[in-house]
């Protein structure tokens, strides 16, 4: 039986993450055989993956990346069971890693995500065997892309949130806009860029509830309708990013905000995750 060694065990620790002692006991179990070992905390990994699968993973970070010419921005949420690992910074870099890869290969799903090379395994395999690692489930909870003239990013304090911006035109002024544009969305949450996004489900359950409100308080039957369609306005302006006052100047729309950088600046998409 092969003879393991301190440097052993650390070189497959620097390898993979896993604990010392977890090291320690695959390379004994492999017969010193790295590979081996690799594959055995791998599975270790799988089994633990299998058992806290109906656990809840509301902690983690969320990470927003844009490309070099600011026209391709990912957000991704890697998501773990608690706090502590979250904050912890190698979590944090695998996280940027992962948007960072998912950023180069232009992916347009967190399916394509999950099947992206990484470390002689894909990304998919990485996160399981991080589960081994880690002690917690680690899933890719959330991933979206957006694509523009220009992409503007926001990360929240603590990694608590991601937004893109899509906008009309690429300028450094543009950019600073959009930026700005991007910690409204963190701020306010809208539901949707314009009227436009708003499911229809939404709408006509904002309606009913408009329409029972001014019943309630003894409107004429036939105003209800147009009662409620006047709180359907005040709904969009609140809840559509476009329609929303811009939090930096209360005076004017982000829609104006934007156009009062440059005259064609539009915010054409956006994409907001959050942890929980």
């Amino acid at each position: 039986m092969s003879k393991i060694t301190a440097a052993d065990v650390k070189k497959l620790r620097d390898q993979t993450g896993a604990g010392m002692m977890d090291c320690k006991k695959a390379l004994t179990e492999a017969n010193g055989e790295f590979e081996k070992a690799i594959e055995i905390l791998r599975k270790k990994g799988q089994k633990l993956s299998a058992k806290r699968a109906d656990r809840v993973a509301t902690e983690g970070v969320v990470i927003a990346a844009i490309s070099d010419d600011k026209t391709v921005g990912v957000a991704l949420k890697l998501s773990c069971e608690t706090d502590f690992v979250a904050k912890n910074d190698d979590f944090v870099a695998l996280a940027k890693t992962f948007a960072q890869a998912a950023l180069d290969s232009r992916a347009k799903s967190l399916e394509e995500v999950l099947a992206l090379p990484f470390e002689n395994i894909t990304i998919g395999e990485k996160v399981i065997e991080q589960v081994g690692v880690i002690g917690e489930k680690v899933e890719v909870a959330s991933f979206e892309t957006v694509s523009a003239p220009l992409v503007a990013d926001y990360i929240h304090m603590g990694y608590k949130a991601g937004v893109l911006v899509g906008l009309s035109v690429n300028s450094d002024d543009a950019y600073k806009a959009g930026r700005d544009v991007a910690m409204q969305v963190a701020a306010m949450k809208p539901v949707a860029l314009d009227e436009s996004g708003v499911d229809q489900s939404v709408i006509d359950k904002e309606i009913e509830i408009g329409m029972e409100i001014a019943k309630k308080e003894g409107k004429p039957e036939a105003m209800l309708e147009k009662i409620a369609k006047g709180k359907l306005n005040k709904f969009f302006k609140e809840n559509t990013l476009v329609n929303q006052m811009f939090v930096k100047d209360n005076k004017k729309t982000v829609a104006a905000f934007l156009k009062s950088v440059d005259s064609g600046l539009k915010a054409t998409d956006f994409k907001h995750i959050t942890l929980g």
